[in-house]
């Protein structure tokens, strides 16, 4: 009985694409880079994040994803001579500031389901107008893919449910690409994730073809000033996977001195989220709560996230942008 159970438990997370397949994160506002290339050192910051979050808490086999990552953008430097004459010397900085880099390194676990890997940023930084910015970015992912035998205990040990590479687990290469708009008012973003769509052999034919599918984002926010001390930010998030329907967070932060904020959101998916966070210098401490609205809430605890964050640079490199890079 036990092993069907498992059996059934793998096929409803292997089946249900979204959101399983890849994690979910409830305070993508404050760590855009995990959802979108684009964002590495758009802000001219560098940046240090760690994410904890914990699903469902008290339903066996429930996602638990864990994520580190920095960020940064190479800042124009000295001036060099370009164009020596006698007459005209032009002087160009020695980088333009216009390049970001990042990257992270996560593991996430759902169900009998682990990927353990890192990502590779590659970002470059436009401007469309004076105080607007346009980035375009490119990911290289790799991560390793593996079902945890020791939850099955399967009478035949050539049980093609659990083929020896996913019993060792394999090296999945993948890449994500993303565009991201900046103002000092408002941002906007889309990426595109897996989009090498890495398939996995699952046994006989009928789970040849099991895919990782490729996911998209959109999501924006606009800053409302109410005073000098107090700022409103609607935003949105919109996840997608090609064979699943689309899933919304629609949300609104209140903001104080841009040292304290607070906000909630509801997910189409039936879930309210609640958030809280707080600024200390150059340290972020963000708090996320889901209740979810669905059946499971009757044997969870909700479902928990953390956000620390470091990050270094003078604040007149942020917004006001005045080729100040």
């Amino acid at each position: 009985m036990r092993r069907l159970v498992y059996i059934f438990l793998f096929l409803m997370f292997g089946s249900f694409a979204f959101g399983q397949q890849l994690p979910v994160y409830s305070q993508y506002l404050y760590n855009k880079f995990l959802v979108n290339p684009a964002v590495a050192g758009s802000d001219g910051y560098t940046s240090l994040n760690l994410t904890a979050r914990e699903q469902w808490i008290g339903y066996y086999g429930a996602p638990r994803t864990f994520s580190f990552s920095a960020q940064t953008r190479m800042l124009k430097r000295s001036y060099i001579l370009k164009n020596p004459s006698a007459r005209r010397q032009i002087y160009r900085p020695a980088t333009d500031g216009k390049v970001g880099l990042g990257g992270y390194v996560f593991s996430d676990k759902n169900g009998l389901i682990t990927r353990t890997g890192f990502q590779f940023s590659y970002a470059y930084h436009m401007w469309l107008r004076r105080e607007t910015q346009l980035s375009l970015g490119l990911a290289f992912t790799g991560y390793h893919y593996k079902i945890d035998e020791k939850q099955i205990d399967f009478e035949d040990p050539n049980e093609p449910w659990m083929n020896n590479e996913l019993r060792r687990g394999i090296f999945v290469p993948d890449a994500s690409f993303g565009v991201y708009v900046l103002n000092a008012k408002y941002s906007a973003g889309f990426s595109a994730d897996q989009l090498f769509e890495a398939s996995l052999k699952l046994g006989d034919y009928a789970y040849k073809n099991f895919r990782l599918d490729r996911h998209y984002y959109l999501f924006g926010a606009y800053n409302f000033e109410l005073n000098t001390l107090v700022n409103l930010e609607p935003s949105f998030l919109v996840m997608m996977s090609e064979q699943f329907k689309p899933q919304a967070d629609i949300g609104l932060t209140y903001i104080y001195k841009q040292s304290f904020w607070t906000g909630l959101s509801y997910r189409t998916s039936k879930a309210l989220i609640a958030n809280v966070g707080v600024k200390y210098q150059n340290m972020f401490f963000g708090y996320a709560f889901d209740f979810t609205l669905q059946e499971i809430q009757r044997i969870t605890y909700g479902t928990h996230e953390i956000t620390l964050a470091l990050k270094f640079g003078d604040n007149a490199r942020r917004y006001r942008w005045l080729d100040r890079y």
